[in-house]
């Protein structure tokens, strides 16, 4: 891959098009090699096993996230309400046991 990144700068003359499928080749090239050892099988088996539980998780409906995100915005506003509140309460005595 090194020298394939040193290739493609070396030679800008040539078309870009040209230099970036030159490049495709190389990686793919070098992701072959690197699936056949030992990590990259693991690691390849390990992609495949996180593509097939993506495929299994349940995504929910557009009326779900904006009930969700609603819920959620309100019971910001309430805890926020709440915490405005107990300031006050405690600036004020605060104040009250200053004066």
């Amino acid at each position: 891959m090194a020298a394939a990144i040193t290739l493609f700068y070396t030679y800008a003359e040539y078309s870009t098009l040209l230099r970036v499928l030159g490049l495709l080749v190389v990686a793919g090239v070098s992701l072959f090699i690197a699936s056949k050892t030992t990590i990259g099988s693991t690691v390849l088996s390990y992609v495949r096993d996180t593509n097939v539980e993506v495929r299994k998780v349940v995504w929910p409906t557009r009326q779900e996230t904006v009930q969700t995100t609603l819920v959620v915005i309100l019971m910001v506003m309430m805890v926020a309400l709440m915490l405005w509140g107990v300031d006050s309460l405690l600036g004020w005595g605060v104040r009250a046991l200053t004066l």
